[in-house]
């Protein structure tokens, strides 16, 4: 069910071409599709945004390097032996990890 007054959004595949560009109506008929300029604003461009490689792409970057030499090293330092297989092998390589995970999210977090 669809009427011209809803004012909500009408699904009309119709409306795009098969390269997937809306085409234009001229005519003001009910469903006429509106240009995306009624609706929305346009979006900024990529290159205006602020995604330099900083101070945080630097931690990230030492936090990587401490996940992937910390833990395979304390796992040779503490080899598993038969009450320290938990510790060795899935406590170790755990809190790199959490780091490692944490740190991802706040350096490509922007405010």
């Amino acid at each position: 069910m669809t009427s011209s007054d809803d004012g909500g959004y009408v699904h009309e595949p119709g409306a795009f071409d098969e390269d997937g560009t809306r085409r234009e109506s001229t005519d003001d008929a009910p469903g006429k599709v509106a240009s995306t300029d009624d609706r929305v604003g346009d979006p900024p461009h990529p290159e205006t945004a602020d995604r330099e490689f900083d101070w945080r792409g630097w931690a990230l970057v030492a936090v990587i390097g401490f996940a992937f030499v910390v833990a395979p090293v304390a796992i040779l330092l503490f080899p598993p032996g038969a009450e320290g297989y938990r510790f060795a092998l899935l406590i170790l390589p755990l809190f790199p990890a959490l780091l490692l995970a944490l740190t991802a999210v706040w350096a490509t977090t922007r405010p």
